[in-house]
C-alpha cells in the first residue's frame, strides 16, 4: 500500500494532445502511479464535440474559457501587428479547438530530424507509432493503422466548389493524390480528419477513455495551473501548483513537461532552467543555464487568396441565425449536416520549384469567403478561399517571460518572414493558388480576386502579405532535442542539465514538418511512452 503523501512515479504537466497520450499508456501498467494535471478544465462542451462548433471557441472576440488566447509582439515584418494564437486550455489541450485535419508530414521531415543528430526519431523509426495511434476507415495497410485510439476518417463536405477546387488543381498540372498521408504527399486531395460519427476525436476523446479516467493509478487534476518544477539541486522533484483549494505541492519521481510550444519553455524558465541573464533580469534563481530554452521558435506562415462566387451557393448563405440554428439542431439529433464537418475538407500540396525532395506548399480550400481583412467572420457576399502555408520556414523566433507570474502570458515572437527566402515562397504559392483558381473548372464560379486583389503584383504584393499574413496555429521548435550540447532536449527526451525531468511535445521538434502538427505531436507521445517503459528497468531519480 501507498500513503497518500507518496511521490506519484510521474507526473505530466499539461492535458494537450501529447499528456493525454502518456497519461493513457503509462497508466496501462496499474503499479505505475501517475497524476495529470491540466490548467483549463473539463472536455464537456458541446462546441468541443461538434466539429462546427470550431467557430465559438477560436476567434479571439469570443473569448472562450478554452482557449489561452495568447497574442504575439509585434512583428517587425508585419508592419508591427500583433498575430492572436489560440492554443487549447482544456483537457485534450490544442487537439480539443483545432481543425481536425490529419497529416503526419513528409517522411523527409522525420529523416531530415535524424540527419540533425536526433537519433531514433527518422521516419522508419517514427512511422511505427502513427500506425499504433491510428483507427483509420481506410483499413490496415503499410500507412495505415488499425485499432489505436484515434478514430481518423475521410470526409469531405459534400459541395460543388470543393469538387470544382479538386479539379481545377489538376488541371493546373497539380496531380490528383488519393492520400496525403500515403505513398505519395504531393498533389490535391481531401483531408483526413480525427472525425468520427459526426463527433470531434480529440487526444483526450481518444486516449482518455471512461475506462482510462476511472483507473485508480491514474489522477487527473482539471482547473489546476503549474506554476514551476520543484527542484532538489538539480534533480526534478515535482511540481507546485495552484489549485481552486489554494497551493499545493506535488512530489513525483519523474516530471515531464506537455504545456507545448509555448507553456514548456515558459514552465522551464518559471522553474530556473533557461537563459541565464534573463531569469535574473527577472529575480528567478538559476538551476540550470540553457539558453536554447524559448529559442527556435518556428511556425506556419498563411496568407489567403479569395474570390467572390458567381453563384449563391457558397457558405455565406448559410450563416443566418436561422440556417445556423437548423445546422445546430441536425447535429445535436443526428450528428450531421454541415456542423459534422471540418471547415477546411479539400487542399493540396505543391512545390514551388522543381528538386525539393518535399512540397513546401500546404493548400486548404474553404467554399466561403471571409469578411474584409480586419472585421473578422465571414463576408455577406458568397465567394471561396485558398489558405496559401509556407511549410518549411526560415524564421525563427522566441519564447521569454515578461513576469514571473506563471499566470502571465509569456513574450511570443515568432519573428515571422526574418529569413527574406520565405516572403519569397509564399508568393510562389500565391501565385500558383491564383493559377487554380484561373482554371475551367472553377472558371464558372469565378466572379474576381477580391484578396489581394486583380492585378496585384511585385512591390504591391508583398506589401498585401506583410499587412494581412496570419499564423495557422502551428507553433513548435522552443524546447528541440538533439545530441549537441546546446539542445534543450536529449533524442530522449530528457531535459539536458538536469535529471528527473523530460519534455513531450510539439516543442522538441528540431525542424517544422510539412503540414498539421497534431498526428505528429501524437506520435512523439507513443513514443515517448515506450521510452519510458523501457527507462523503467534503470533506477528512477529519486524524489526528495
Amino acid at each position: 500500500m501507498r500513503a497518500a503523501d507518496d511521490p506519484f512515479d510521474v507526473v505530466i504537466a499539461g492535458a494537450g494532445s501529447a499528456g493525454c497520450v502518456l497519461a493513457a499508456r503509462l497508466s496501462e501498467d496499474p503499479g505505475t502511479r501517475v497524476a495529470l494535471v491540466e490548467a483549463g478544465g473539463p472536455d464537456r462542451s458541446a462546441m468541443i464535440a461538434m466539429p462546427g462548433g470550431l467557430a465559438q471557441i477560436i476567434p479571439p472576440e469570443k473569448a472562450s474559457p478554452l482557449n489561452w488566447g495568447y497574442w504575439t509582439e509585434p512583428q517587425r515584418h508585419l508592419d508591427g501587428r500583433r498575430l492572436y494564437w489560440p492554443r487549447g486550455r482544456v483537457l485534450g489541450g490544442s487537439s480539443a479547438i483545432n481543425g481536425m485535419v490529419y497529416i503526419r508530414g513528409h517522411p523527409s521531415d522525420y529523416d531530415r530530424w535524424a540527419q540533425a543528430g536526433c537519433t531514433g526519431w527518422s521516419w522508419d523509426d517514427v512511422r511505427p507509432y502513427f500506425l499504433k495511434s491510428e483507427d483509420s476507415d481506410r483499413g490496415p495497410s503499410e500507412w495505415h493503422g488499425v485499432g489505436g485510439p484515434l478514430k481518423v476518417t475521410r470526409r469531405m463536405l459534400p459541395h460543388e466548389l470543393n469538387a470544382a477546387f479538386l479539379k481545377a488543381a489538376t488541371e493546373a498540372g497539380i496531380p490528383a493524390t488519393d492520400d496525403f498521408n500515403g505513398p505519395r504527399m504531393e498533389g490535391a486531395s481531401a483531408y483526413d480528419s480525427t472525425i468520427h460519427g459526426g463527433e470531434r476525436w480529440s487526444a483526450a476523446r481518444a486516449y482518455l477513455t471512461p475506462e482510462v479516467r476511472r483507473r485508480p493509478n491514474l489522477s487527473l487534476m482539471t482547473d489546476t495551473l503549474v506554476e514551476r518544477v520543484t527542484f532538489a539541486g538539480r534533480t526534478a522533484t515535482g511540481l507546485m501548483l495552484r489549485t481552486p483549494a489554494g497551493p499545493r505541492a506535488l512530489r513525483a519521481r519523474r516530471v515531464i513537461l506537455c504545456a507545448g510550444a509555448v507553456g514548456s519553455p515558459q514552465l522551464l524558465m518559471l522553474s530556473g532552467v533557461g537563459p541565464a541573464e534573463h531569469l535574473q533580469s527577472l529575480g528567478l534563481p538559476v538551476v540550470a543555464d540553457r539558453p536554447q530554452v524559448g529559442a527556435n521558435l518556428q511556425d506556419h506562415l498563411d496568407v489567403l487568396v479569395q474570390w467572390k462566387c458567381a453563384r449563391p451557393i457558397s457558405l455565406n448563405g448559410r450563416t443566418g441565425l436561422l440556417a445556423r440554428l437548423g445546422a445546430g439542431m441536425r447535429w445535436f439529433l443526428f450528428r450531421s449536416g454541415p456542423a459534422s464537418y471540418m471547415p477546411t475538407t479539400a487542399g493540396a500540396f505543391v512545390a514551388t520549384r522543381p528538386g525539393l525532395a518535399a512540397p513546401d506548399i500546404q493548400m486548404h480550400f474553404m467554399p466561403v469567403l471571409g469578411a474584409p481583412h480586419g472585421a473578422g467572420g465571414l463576408s455577406p457576399e458568397h465567394g471561396f478561399q485558398v489558405h496559401v502555408c509556407q511549410l518549411r520556414p526560415d524564421s525563427r523566433g522566441t519564447v521569454r517571460l515578461k513576469s514571473p507570474d506563471p499566470a502571465a502570458p509569456p513574450a511570443i515572437d515568432p519573428d515571422y518572414l526574418s529569413a527574406p527566402q520565405d516572403l519569397e515562397i509564399l508568393k510562389a504559392g500565391i501565385a500558383i493558388a491564383r493559377r487554380i483558381g484561373r482554371q475551367p473548372a472553377l472558371r464558372p464560379y469565378n466572379a474576381g480576386e477580391v484578396w489581394p486583389g486583380d492585378g496585384v503584383e511585385g512591390e504591391a504584393l508583398e506589401a498585401a502579405i506583410r499587412r494581412w499574413a496570419e499564423t495557422i496555429y502551428h507553433p513548435v521548435g522552443t524546447c528541440r532535442m538533439g545530441s549537441d550540447p546546446e539542445a534543450v532536449c536529449t533524442p530522449t527526451l530528457e531535459v539536458n542539465g538536469v535529471e528527473g525531468l523530460m519534455v513531450v511535445d510539439a516543442s522538441v521538434m528540431p525542424f517544422l514538418v510539412s503540414g498539421n502538427t497534431n498526428a505528429p505531436t501524437i506520435m512523439i507521445a507513443e513514443k515517448a511512452a515506450d521510452l519510458l517503459r523501457e527507462r523503467q528497468r534503470a533506477p528512477l531519480a529519486r524524489a526528495a
